[in-house]
């Protein structure tokens, strides 16, 4: 058994408030947990209006498979024009 960590962190420029952030990252995380069925969370700088730090968790047996869904997750991230994508990490174990 396989587990990836996927996290990244956001820019989110048009945001003016948390309540702005939350509707996009609620709205973004939804996506991507629709999508490829991972379990997302945020997971840092909950309090900073243009700021956020998502995390995802994908359970597999083949790390192929893994790698795959967090390059189409990035590609998705990449795609979304509310966000920036400023620096993201994986591991697997």
């Amino acid at each position: 058994m396989l587990v990836g960590i996927y996290q990244v962190e956001l820019f989110i420029p048009a945001s003016g408030s948390l309540k702005e952030k939350r509707f996009i990252l609620k709205s973004l995380k939804t996506r991507i947990r629709n999508k490829f069925n991972v379990s997302i969370a945020e997971v840092a700088d909950n309090d900073k209006w243009q700021r956020a730090q998502l995390g995802m968790a994908a359970v597999s047996n083949n790390r192929k498979l893994i790698d795959s869904m967090f390059n189409e997750i990035q590609k998705l991230i990449l795609t979304e024009t509310r966000v920036e994508l400023i620096d993201q990490h994986r591991d697997l174990f």
